[in-house]
């Protein structure tokens, strides 16, 4: 029965016959013989054709709403249907970034727990870009990630928004400031994650803001290795906020300005399939 639904909402998003066929694995003439029949059935176009791609009229946009809602609730009927014949051990594949692992993720952990003691995890820390194509591609249920990705194939619910300081090296005359407009810091060297990482994505985006093209001289993979790089004089770094910020001596966090500094985390799962019911029992609580 989800095949009778699922064709279209791929159709729908693909908006190319051709595409669409190809991750349906069918032929395409016989796509192009099923949209045919369902605008004869519906009495109208629910595409305008553009030489060889569709695009989603006023028509299909609304029919496309639906269905995506009925493809939804088809996938977490069968799930729950399987879930019921075959019962499984209660486990929740998190993944999220290392700088969550000192607090959200354990607040979370424990706050599932509580409500369900049956419940097991099995964690991975890694980059934004790295969790999120994870939770893609079926390796893990949810992930907590910032910023937003722009994945297609994510949902998204937002947990929080964190404030985001510029740490400059206490000797640094910048230190002497309260707050820094972002556009003045064309000349400074930057302390930075790697790609792939949210923190950097953030950098870059505001290095774009400001029309400023940033001097990295170090790149790392971890928010303490930052610090301390700062600490040591090496460079300044945007470093978010959280309940235990902690920074080592010689590290001075200033306000910015002229850029929107803060981050939105939240949590990510696959839009397309559904999640295990212990996975879904760990979403409905993160809020």
């Amino acid at each position: 029965m989800r095949d009778e639904v699922r064709w279209f909402v791929v159709l729908a998003d693909e908006e190319n016959v051709t595409a669409a066929a190809a991750q349906l694995h069918v032929p395409q003439p016989t796509l192009s013989r099923k949209l045919g029949r369902l605008e004869r059935q519906l009495g109208t176009t629910l595409f305008d054709r553009i030489g060889r791609r569709l695009v989603l009229n006023d028509a299909g946009r609304i029919y496309a709403e639906h269905l995506r809602r009925a493809d939804a609730e088809l996938a977490a009927g069968e799930q729950r249907v399987r879930e019921l014949g075959t019962p499984a051990e209660r486990v929740v594949r998190l993944g999220f970034l290392h700088s969550f692992g000192t607090w959200l993720v354990p607040q979370l952990i424990q706050q599932a727990r509580a409500a369900d003691p049956a419940l097991r995890f099995d964690l991975v820390q890694d980059a934004a870009e790295t969790i999120t194509g994870l939770v893609a591609d079926g390796s893990l249920d949810l992930g907590i990630v910032s910023p937003r990705p722009a994945a297609s194939g994510l949902r998204w619910r937002r947990l929080l928004r964190q404030d985001v300081h510029l740490a400059v090296p206490a000797a640094s005359p910048l230190a002497r400031e309260t707050a820094i407009d972002f556009a003045q810091l064309s000349d400074v060297e930057f302390v930075a994650m790697g790609r792939g990482f949210g923190m950097r994505q953030l950098l870059d985006e505001a290095c774009d803001a400001a029309g400023i093209e940033p001097r990295i001289s170090v790149e790392c993979q971890e928010l303490d290795t930052v610090a301390g790089l700062v600490a040591a004089g090496i460079g300044i770094a945007l470093l978010p906020d959280s309940p235990n910020t902690r920074v080592p001596p010689g590290v001075v966090l200033l306000d910015i300005s002229g850029i929107d500094a803060g981050r939105e985390v939240g949590l990510v799962w696959a839009r397309d399939r559904a999640l295990p019911e212990p996975a879904r029992r760990v979403r409905d609580l993160a809020r």
